[in-house]
């Protein structure tokens, strides 16, 4: 079970701010393009399960990986996810032809094949993602700056098992500095597949 705390916010400004302030801690900053299949019959969607590829820095890196029964409430996520490396240029033959995934070397393929009875699947899109990476208090931090075709969002993540407290020590960070937020009320592939921007 993956437990992250979300927290949105409003625009670009916030999310320079945040940079900003985070900058002396930063470890790293990903390029990451994300991409999402369904069940040729809507399997995955029907249950509630998201299936998708990452490529990270153009095609130095691409991770599969399988999510499922989301629940996001108060800033805080928790989803059961599994995740898996397979080669980038797989990954890149199979948002060309997604059928090509069936036959993917991928347990988390084999899987999805397995338990929710998917014979071939559709690609859905997807969108691009910034990441800066950042260790400030122990915390690993993540400030996204998410691409959709119909506009931009921002948000901080970060992943733990006390996420009540480190929620309140990002609140009150943020706070602190007078950079608005608010928790996030839906997940990045909600977003997307919604077509629109959350109020």
């Amino acid at each position: 079970m993956e437990v992250e705390v979300k927290l949105k916010l409003p625009d670009g400004a916030a999310h320079q701010e945040v940079a900003r302030l985070l900058a002396p801690f930063r470890l790293s900053t990903h390029l990451q393009e994300n991409v999402f299949f369904d069940g040729s019959d809507g399997e995955l969607s029907g249950a509630r399960a998201v299936l998708r590829l990452r490529f990270y820095d153009g095609d130095s890196r691409c991770v599969v990986s399988l999510k499922g029964k989301a629940v996001l409430v108060d800033g805080i996520s928790r989803v059961e996810e599994v995740e898996e490396d397979v080669e980038p240029a797989l990954g890149r033959a199979c948002v060309a032809e997604p059928g090509r995934l069936v036959a993917l070397e991928c347990g988390i393929v084999k899987r999805v094949l397995a338990e929710y009875g998917c014979k071939g699947f559709v690609c859905l899109g997807g969108f691009r993602n910034v990441r800066g990476v950042f260790d400030w208090r122990g915390l690993k931090i993540e400030l996204d700056e998410t691409h959709y075709d119909f506009g931009t969002c921002y948000e901080i993540e970060c992943e733990s098992d006390d996420p009540e407290r480190v929620k309140k020590v990002l609140e009150d960070f943020l706070g602190e500095n007078g950079v608005p937020f608010s928790h996030s009320v839906k997940s990045k592939f909600a977003i997307f597949r919604s077509g629109k921007l959350p109020d």
